[in-house]
């Protein structure tokens, strides 16, 4: 029996009528309704004319999680007086509760995406609802521009519907084609915003890391909400882990401390959304009841301010969950929680001054997150660069090219980015694509019921306690009695049927196939040992595991789980297999390099052969006799990194590149660019004979740069006759001293003895730039500088006379210089000649 007065609660119902007529005028409509108006489960039934006296039609709503699935399909089929599977149904990853008469089906988004691919028209749904699309999950972006392409080719009478819990909903309209934005108001109460930050500093959160002190105050402001609140608590936390921390320190509390995330049990799942039993309850939970799901009794929300995003290091391959600050959008979403059904509070354990500061909105998933599969599904939808796909954010175009690299090594794709048919088959696993790769290869090796054990493992992290040597989480999944390895089996029979007669046991030892399975996942990360729990992938990138691993004396490990904090130059094994040589070899083999290696390498060329996976060497002898081009590029590669400075320059010839520098800065063309950059480019014409007889770097200080140098002149146009004119090494001066011109300046400078320019009107010049006259005392220190010798006789030259006449008596200081000859010599010595 449907449950009227239930429904008749639920406040978006006033905005369905809205709702109905964009839908009918348009097709396309963007519904902002607050968590617990019932976006989610009055609006699928009334446009499927299951309340209401509306027209029959058959509704997909797609959720961003499974939890949130399961829970909206329930409470769905429990408004109808029904249990799932009858008009109401759901679909996630390895479980189907659907029948012949369902009309509504809640299916996870990357479910939805499976059968988009599977057939485009989605023959016989009539509306898809994308919930909680604010929340910027790359599944449900993918899903939305998918749709979009089938609404604009072959389906122009499905009906779409972007659920949003937030009023940020201009960029969905625009997405959908300028559709009509209808809001339902909420009912909500006032929740007060309680300021609980830490008496003593928190570390911020680094990668998965979160400061122990702040989970103990998170524990302890539970306990004080508990003391001065009435109603259940909901307390986020980023993670399982921090879930599990802050459940142990609340260890004899008044209440029933509950845990929610995905991970956790269905029946604890279904326990909290049922409400309270009786006593009080602290209800532990991720950001998976930001919005997704309904947490009834809740008075008080507990917020310790963290989220869990995705991060991916491209270069590393490296990709993980990391720890960041939630948004504002996100703290909002949370202190609503508090005041669904009363008046609440929320405690914040952060500084209020500190919240000015925090993003507005988490971070769209397809900015930050790795577009491996992502690509693979722009690929077999027939867009492998998504360029033609309409989405909200476009791609990032590095992340893009590292996901069509990987696809491409794995053979989901072929060298124009098409997707192959090994491809498509991958896509239609529902996996990541290397474990798509993992899963099909090691089929052949294992055994396609090992492989899928292996892969399931990986593909949901198991918990903590079971360690990081991946062969013994196997087998401790096996036999394991928890909520994992109950979730684990499922997705183990799920693996092994898309398998088909391929899922057979298979033969060899356990520890064996987990490592070749987990090579093949991740090839570059396939790690040799390095001593002291370190090792070094093929990727290059170092690899540690925690003190007391069991897998600290493998020679050889497959990396399947990794990630690398912010700033830590190795990353950190979180998951690991051992595995030997021959499977390293054999996973790895197309990062397998043999042949001859010459490079500069510690100040000098190393020439040998060598084998090597990536960046681990397998074999290493020296060459005795390399192959000259080789060398030569070494050579060069060295003066790249060292610089010109390894070849013989002497004085001159450092004065003939300054001189040379001058010209081309002051003249240009035919003067040559002689700057580090522009040397090393043109090698060929002033380096050789001399770059191609040299084999190491003595031989290179064996050049004379000055000699080199000349061939770069313009002998051709015969200007290079013209150079002692142009920019001369000497100035011959008054007295007859013929003075070094220096030339490393902005302007060449000329340092001589005051008394050796009398006589001097006006300043010499170099290549029509007067020369900066450094003008010295008797003993040659600095007694002005001037390049404006008319001007310094007639200002300057009173006051260095007045100060210098008394100090060099011996030495002329005529009131006239202009009619004093000029002298290097003393008074004396000029009377007696």
């Amino acid at each position: 029996m449907i449950r009227t007065d239930a429904l008749d609660q639920l406040p978006v119902r006033t905005a369905v009528p809205a709702l109905e007529r964009a839908l009918d005028e348009r097709g396309a409509a963007v519904l902002c309704a607050p968590p617990g108006t019932g976006k989610t489960t009055l609006v699928p039934l009334v446009l499927a004319g299951l309340t209401g006296g509306g027209p029959a039609r058959r509704v997909l709503v797609a959720e961003p999680r499974r939890i949130a699935a399961r829970a909206a399909a329930r409470r769905m089929a429990w408004l109808l007086g029904e249990r799932p599977g009858e008009r109401v149904g759901f679909t996630v990853r390895g479980e189907r509760v659907v029948g012949r008469g369902t009309v509504v089906e809640v299916v996870t988004t990357g479910v939805l995406l499976q059968r988009l691919q599977r057939d485009q028209e989605l023959a016989g749904v009539d509306v898809v609802i994308i919930d909680e699309c604010h929340e910027r999950h790359l599944d449900a972006d993918t899903a939305a521009a998918f749709l979009l392409d089938v609404r604009g080719t072959i389906r122009p009478d499905l009906r779409l519907v972007a659920a949003s819990a937030t009023t940020d909903a201009a960029g969905w309209a625009r997405l959908l084609g300028d559709a009509p934005v209808v809001e339902a108001q909420g009912v909500s109460h006032p929740v007060e915003v309680v300021w609980a930050p830490p008496a003593g500093p928190v570390r911020p959160p680094h990668g998965m890391r979160v400061d122990p002190a702040l989970l103990t105050h998170v524990a302890a402001v539970v306990r004080r909400a508990l003391a001065e609140r009435a109603g259940d608590v909901l307390c986020f936390l980023p993670g399982v882990g921090e879930i599990g921390r802050v459940a142990g320190q609340l260890a004899g509390v008044d209440a029933e401390v509950l845990q929610v995330h995905g991970r956790a049990p269905a029946a604890v799942q279904d326990a909290v959304l049922a409400g309270p039993s009786g006593g009080r309850r602290v209800v532990l939970a991720t950001s998976v009841a930001e919005s997704s799901l309904t947490v009834p009794g809740v008075r008080v929300v507990v917020d310790s301010g963290l989220a869990r995003e995705p991060r991916t290091d491209h270069a590393r391959g490296l990709g993980a969950l990391t720890t960041v600050r939630a948004s504002r959008a996100a703290g909002r979403q949370r202190a609503g929680r508090a005041g669904r059904e009363a008046p609440g509070a929320v405690y914040r354990c952060w500084d209020e001054a500190e919240d000015g500061r925090l993003a507005a909105f988490p971070s769209p998933e397809i900015k930050v997150a790795d577009l491996a599969a992502f690509a693979l599904q722009a690929a077999c939808w027939g867009d492998p660069d998504a360029s033609g796909l309409a989405l909200l954010d476009p791609p990032p175009a590095g992340a893009m090219g590292a996901a069509r690299e990987v696809l491409g090594a794995v053979g989901a794709v072929d060298a124009a980015g098409r997707a192959t048919d090994r491809g498509v088959r991958m896509s239609r696993l529902g996996l990541h694509p290397r474990l798509a790769r993992a899963l099909l290869d090691g089929a052949d090796e294992v055994g396609g019921r090992r492989a899928a054990e292996v892969v399931a493992l990986i593909g949901e992290e198991p918990p903590r306690e079971y360690g990081d040597d991946l062969a013994h989480a196997l087998r401790t999944a096996r036999r394991g009695g928890d909520g994992y390895a109950a979730r684990w089996r499922q997705e183990v029979r799920r693996l092994t049927q898309a398998l088909g007669s391929a899922a057979d046991t298979g033969t060899g030892p356990d520890d064996a196939a987990v490592g070749l399975v987990a090579a093949l996942a991740f090839p570059e990360r396939v790690a040799r040992a390095r001593g002291e729990g370190a090792f070094l992938m093929v990727s290059g990138t170092g690899a540690e595991l925690r003190d007391g691993s069991r897998l600290r004396s493998a020679p050889w490990l497959a990396v399947a789980v990794a990630d690398r904090p912010a700033h830590a130059a190795s990353a950190r094994v979180r998951l690991a297999a051992v595995v030997d040589e021959g499977t390293a070899r054999l996973a790895a083999g197309h990062l397998r390099f043999s042949g001859e290696e010459v490079r500069w390498a510690d100040g000098d060329v190393v020439a040998r052969s060598v084998e090597r996976l990536g960046a681990v060497e397998l074999s290493v002898r020296a060459l005795r006799n390399p192959a000259p081009g080789l060398v030569r590029e070494a050579l060069l590669e060295g003066l790249r990194r060292e610089g010109p400075g390894l070849l013989r320059w002497t004085r001159d010839s450092e004065q003939l590149r300054l001189r040379l520098a001058f010209l081309h800065r002051v003249l240009g063309a035919p003067w040559p660019d002689v700057s580090d950059g522009a040397l090393l480019d043109r090698a060929d014409e002033w380096l050789e004979p001399e770059l191609s007889r040299a084999s190491r770097r003595a031989d290179l200080g064996r050049i004379d740069a000055g000699q080199a140098v000349r061939r770069l002149l313009p002998w051709s146009t015969g200007e290079a006759g013209r150079l002692d004119e142009l920019a001369p090494e000497r100035i011959e001066v008054p007295s007859g001293s013929r003075i070094r011109v220096e030339y490393g300046g902005e302007q060449p400078v000329l340092a001589v003895k005051l008394q050796e320019l009398f006589g001097l009107g006006e300043t010499p010049r170099v290549a029509g730039v007067p020369v900066l006259v450094h003008l010295l005392s008797p003993a040659g220190r600095p007694a002005a500088v001037t390049a404006d010798l008319a001007s310094f006789w007639r200002e300057g030259y009173k006051g260095v006379r007045a100060e210098l006449r008394g100090r060099y008596p011996k030495h002329p200081w005529p009131e006239d210089p202009a009619s004093m000859e000029a002298t290097r010599f003393t008074s004396a010595r000029l009377r007696r000649d």
